[in-house]
C-alpha cells in the first residue's frame, strides 16, 4: 500500500498557504477526499500523518494551512497568536477553509462530490464552522473542538452531517457548552452525533500530551481509538 505524499501549497486570503496531500497511489481515479484542520499550532507533522493514516483507509487526504507559509505557531506564551487572529474574524476564517477545500478537491486524485473535513482542538472549531457556512462537505468531524459560534449567520438547515467526539472533562467544553452545541445543531436541522468520553478532556487525540500535568489537557487513549474507530465509521457512512 503506497501512501504518497506531497506538498500543496496554494493562495488563499491574505497570502500563500503550504500543507501535504496524502493519498495510497496503489488506487485508480479518483477517490473521496478528506480536509484534516490542525490545532492551534498549526500545519505540522502531527497533522501530515493523520493525512497518510486517511490515505491508508482509501482516501485522498490534505492537511492544510490556516495561519500562512511559515507562520507557525510554538508552545510557550505566545501560543495563540495565528489562532487568536483567525477567532476575531471568522468570516476570514470561513473563507480561508473554503479555499482550502478547494484546494483539496483541485487534486486529481480527488473525487469533487464526496469530500469531509476532520478537526483537532481549533481545527474542532474550523470544521462545525464549516457545516455552519454551507461549505460544501458532505459531513465533519470536531476531536476535542471548541463550541461557540461565528459572528455571521448559518445555513439553514445544515446539510453536512455531524459527528462531534468529546471529552467530558475538557475545561473548554463544559457541560453547558455541549447543551448548546446540541440545541444549536437541533434547531438548523442537521444530522449530528454527539460522543463523549468519560475521564478524557481537552487534546484526547493528541500524542504529544502524554503524560501531561494540565487539568483536564492530555493525550486518552481509550478515547483516541475509540474516536477514531467512530470517525471511521461515520466517514463510510457520509462519503459512501
Amino acid at each position: 500500500m503506497p501512501i504518497t505524499r506531497r506538498p500543496l501549497h496554494h493562495d488563499g486570503p491574505g497570502g500563500r498557504f503550504a500543507g501535504v496531500f496524502a493519498w495510497d497511489d496503489s488506487i485508480a481515479g479518483p477517490r473521496p477526499g478528506v480536509l484534516v484542520v490542525p490545532n492551534i499550532l498549526g500545519q505540522k507533522e502531527a497533522d501530515n500523518a493523520k493525512a497518510e493514516a486517511l490515505a491508508a483507509l482509501g482516501y485522498a487526504a490534505y492537511a492544510c494551512d490556516l495561519y500562512g507559509e511559515g507562520r507557525r505557531a510554538e508552545p510557550g506564551p505566545d501560543i495563540s497568536r495565528y489562532m487568536d487572529e483567525l477567532n476575531a474574524d471568522r468570516a476570514l476564517l470561513r473563507d480561508r477553509l473554503a479555499a482550502s477545500l478547494a484546494a483539496l478537491v483541485a487534486q486529481p486524485e480527488v473525487d469533487a462530490a464526496r469530500t469531509a473535513a476532520i478537526g483537532f482542538c481549533f481545527g474542532g472549531k474550523c470544521v462545525l464552522d464549516m457545516a455552519r457556512a454551507g461549505l460544501d462537505v458532505r459531513g465533519v468531524v470536531s476531536f476535542h473542538g471548541v463550541y461557540d459560534r461565528p459572528d455571521y449567520a448559518s445555513v439553514a438547515p445544515i446539510r453536512a452531517k455531524v459527528l462531534v467526539c468529546h471529552g467530558w472533562d475538557d475545561p473548554l467544553g463544559p457541560p453547558e457548552a455541549v447543551t448548546a452545541l446540541a440545541q444549536e445543531l437541533t434547531e438548523a436541522k442537521a444530522d449530528w452525533q454527539i460522543h463523549a468520553y468519560g475521564n478524557a478532556g481537552h487534546a484526547f487525540t493528541d500524542e504529544a500530551r502524554r503524560g501531561s500535568t494540565v487539568p483536564g489537557v492530555a493525550y486518552e487513549e481509550r478515547a483516541d481509538r475509540r474516536s477514531w474507530a467512530a470517525m471511521r465509521y461515520f466517514l463510510e457512512e457520509a462519503l459512501g
